[in-house]
């Protein structure tokens, strides 16, 4: 729900109508063996006004997973933050904390406690992409580090505040999984892109207390992590995108590994996808890659197919036809992308939904043996 140079205001859940058919929605992914989904709050439409909150967009959500079963991943700020605020500001980190408890009592009154939460979805991306790169509002370059603290603060807060009231709250921290190389006739790069690689992490590690500690992170806040992952997610050092017939593409089973032996929290693929004739075979390699990665002992929990829906292109409009199902007819019915439905199920298949996930451990982080390990592993390969 983030808004656009022209002043627009996205809003991705009614541009799908799936306001208007939830219930359809969720009973087609049960019919498809999807018995969880993430769903956006619409902070902008929620709290109008500082402090008075309307969650009557939600309310369709809930009353139809309810009826149909499907458990929801709630993002509570998916881009997109009240007209009024501004994200540098002092007021960000009390009106987002308030907003988040608010939001997970307003649940509990409808019956639904224990919920999944992701607090701000991407801080790293959000951050560099609204504060580093000019491509989010508030479109700034050059504090993209200052607005990753800024959501991390508001994340710890909006934690803490739901903690008081619904302990048993659990809670997904998802960003970009990225691989970052210097181009074989540019090894002056090397150091550089090595950086840029390790800047992915530091939302997690500042969540979790190993960076910025003054920040209050703890690792209690790395509950999940979520690994969003595309396409376009492993690049030079200049941008151009490695592809996966590249000697240094690192394959998806070695990321997953790497976060896992970081941060040793239980993962979940929490987004991921293409466009067009190649969804089928991107959701191929994702499921094989995942099946390697468990096979390895990384305890991934699942597979989030994003978007599940086609829709609207942000910047231009477009048709964007990238998920399972298009645009609706008046009733709400939805034209299915067969090839993308025949290879869900086949990936379906390499996880028994009686199988449990491996086991994770729980252990006192130990950076110093993390970086040395990490160390080894870069000598390794």
């Amino acid at each position: 729900t983030h808004v656009l140079r022209n002043g627009r205001r996205l809003d991705m859940v009614s541009a799908t109508q799936h306001d208007r058919f939830c219930t359809q929605d969720y009973q087609r992914l049960v019919n498809h063996g999807i018995l969880t989904a993430r769903e956006g709050l619409r902070w902008p439409l929620i709290e109008r006004k500082a402090g008075r909150y309307d969650f009557g967009s939600a309310l369709p959500m809930v009353e139809a997973s309810r009826k149909t079963g499907v458990q929801l991943i709630w993002d509570l700020c998916h881009f997109g933050f009240p007209s009024d605020l501004n994200c540098f500001g002092p007021d960000f980190v009390p009106r987002f904390r308030d907003y988040a408890g608010a939001f997970v009592e307003w649940l509990a009154g409808h019956g639904l406690v224990g919920p999944i939460i992701c607090p701000l979805n991407e801080i790293s991306f959000f951050s560099w992409a609204a504060g580093d790169c000019g491509y989010l509002y508030p479109f700034v370059r050059g504090r993209g580090f200052e607005l990753k603290v800024q959501f991390v603060r508001a994340g710890i807060a909006a934690m803490e505040q739901i903690r008081k009231t619904s302990p048993t709250t659990r809670f997904a921290q998802i960003d970009p999984v990225l691989h970052i190389a210097p181009r074989p006739e540019r090894p002056e790069q090397r150091q550089a892109a090595e950086g840029h690689r390790q800047a992915q992490f530091q939302s997690w590690d500042m969540l979790g207390g190993n960076m910025w500690p003054q920040l209050g992170g703890k690792q209690s806040y790395l509950d999940i992590i979520g690994i969003n992952f595309y396409s376009d997610n492993e690049r030079f050092h200049d941008y151009g995108v490695i592809y996966r017939d590249n000697p240094l593409y690192r394959p998806l089973h070695e990321l997953l590994w790497e976060v896992y032996h970081r941060f040793g929290r239980p993962l979940f693929i929490s987004e991921t996808g293409n466009e067009d004739d190649q969804r089928a075979e991107w959701l191929g390699y994702v499921c094989a890659e995942v099946a390697t990665a468990r096979h390895m002992g990384v305890p991934v929990h699942g597979i989030c197919l994003y978007p599940i829906l086609n829709h609207p292109g942000w910047d231009d409009n477009r048709h964007c036809r990238n998920g399972l199902w298009d645009y609706p007819s008046l009733k709400g019915e939805r034209d299915i992308f067969q090839p993308l439905s025949d290879q869900l199920k086949k990936g379906q298949t390499l996880f028994p939904s009686s199988e449990n996930p491996p086991p994770y451990p729980l252990r006192e982080y130990a950076p110093e043996l993390d970086a040395l390990e990490s160390r080894e592993l870069a000598v390794k390969r």
